[in-house]
């Protein structure tokens, strides 16, 4: 949760296509492949290594875990963006086109 997160803000904030993460160019595909596995994973209560199931309250949890100790002041509205996708009825196909119209106002 944490590589999507600052890939999102990073983009929103600078406008860079990629950001350098832990060793790695993590970019928009990555923050689309985690956002589409969450919201799949919670909306089918997919079983977890440690057996727990995903919910939506657990997913909140991990979210809020996540990025408690993240600085970037383009981080909370990443993590807003990504709470409105992961829990949305209905499957957003891009996260680009929600985060531009939020994130880069």
């Amino acid at each position: 949760m944490e590589v999507p997160a600052r890939a999102s803000a990073a983009e929103a904030r600078e406008g860079e296509g990629a950001v350098p993460l832990y060793n790695l160019m993590e970019d928009a595909t990555t923050a689309e492949i985690s956002r589409a596995q969450l919201w799949q994973w919670q909306r089918f209560a997919a079983p977890l290594d440690d057996g727990r199931e995903l919910t939506p309250g657990l997913l909140e949890a991990l979210i809020a875990e996540e990025l408690l100790d993240l600085d970037e002041p383009s981080i909370p509205q990443a993590a807003e963006l990504f709470r409105t996708l992961d829990f949305a009825e209905r499957f957003e196909e891009y996260l680009t086109l929600p985060a531009y119209e939020r994130l880069a106002v």
